[in-house]
């Protein structure tokens, strides 16, 4: 897809950091965009920093951890624009630790918006793309811990390399059926996003008990160091200039860190080698 004027793009996590960057894009590129996040006031906060003119951007407020709201979403996107072109399946976000020490709930949650939301926006989305029959591009966010062997918090990285999975998956589904629909995985590495505050959305559903939360020192040496390393990141609008320039050339894997590809390396060397994780 080179040309986007006029099109539209649908965008989940669309309230803050990368997907907020991605939605002023699709704006500067003369796009209609669809902003879709699970807390209505940031959505609406959003939609007026971005000063869009009137008409171009709707709010909806969705939980893309339940199918009903997605298919929802994909409706109303619909009725208000008559169509989608892009769609970012971009929601994310990170709990617990260890395997064993996340809870139920961690792991639930966790799973719910980083790999069941990406399926549900598939599900929902494709069959109107396909309908069109017109170029259509689909981007879901991983994260370059989806390509590497260790991520300190094991749902977060369990699921990223799930939607990198997934999308391969995709990938040759849709060259199988000749379909106009491309489809590209973004895995960044350190991004300044407020990712680490993942809780301020958790739904009440998926909160742990004051005694089930497990404190460890070397978690909180850990999460410090990424802290630093989050606030020392790429900017959400330079990351998401390489995805529309990856949009532009149908690239499937997009890498916006190099420093990031010797670990990678050595991961499939490992691999390749039969070699234990390094």
């Amino acid at each position: 897809m080179k040309h986007f004027k006029n099109k539209v793009a649908v965008i989940t996590g669309a309230s803050s950091g990368i997907g907020k960057a991605i939605a002023r894009c699709c704006l500067d590129e003369g796009m209609r965009v669809v902003l879709a996040g699970i807390n209505p006031d940031n959505l609406r906060a959003t939609e007026t920093e971005l000063g869009a003119p009137s008409g171009m951007v709707l709010c909806f407020q969705t939980d893309v951890s339940k199918p009903e709201e997605v298919q929802r979403l994909a409706e109303r996107t619909l009725e208000t624009f008559g169509g989608v072109h892009l769609l970012f399946n971009n929601a994310g976000v990170g709990a617990g630790s260890t395997v064993w020490d996340c809870t139920l709930a961690d792991w639930q949650w966790v799973m719910g918006v980083n790999l069941w939301g990406v399926v549900h926006g598939i599900r929902a989305f494709m069959p109107l793309m396909l309908a069109q029959d017109t170029e259509c591009h689909i981007v879901n966010t991983a994260s370059v811990a989806g390509l590497l062997p260790y991520h300190p918090s094991a749902p977060y990285h369990v699921t990223k390399h799930a939607v990198v999975a997934l999308s391969e998956n995709l990938y040759f589904s849709l060259a199988q059926c000749n379909a106009k629909v491309r489809v590209s995985v973004l895995c960044p590495g350190w991004v300044k996003t407020r990712i680490l505050e993942s809780e301020r959305n958790r739904p009440e559903e998926y909160l742990n008990p004051p005694q089930q939360q497990i404190f460890r020192p070397e978690n909180e040496a850990i999460m410090q160091e990424m802290r630093q390393a989050l606030e020392a990141g790429m900017s959400p609008d330079h990351l998401a200039g390489f995805v529309f320039e990856a949009i532009r050339e149908e690239k499937f894997y997009i890498l916006s860190h190099p420093e990031f590809t010797p670990a990678i390396q050595t991961r499939m060397e490992d691999i390749l080698e039969q070699r234990n994780p390094s």
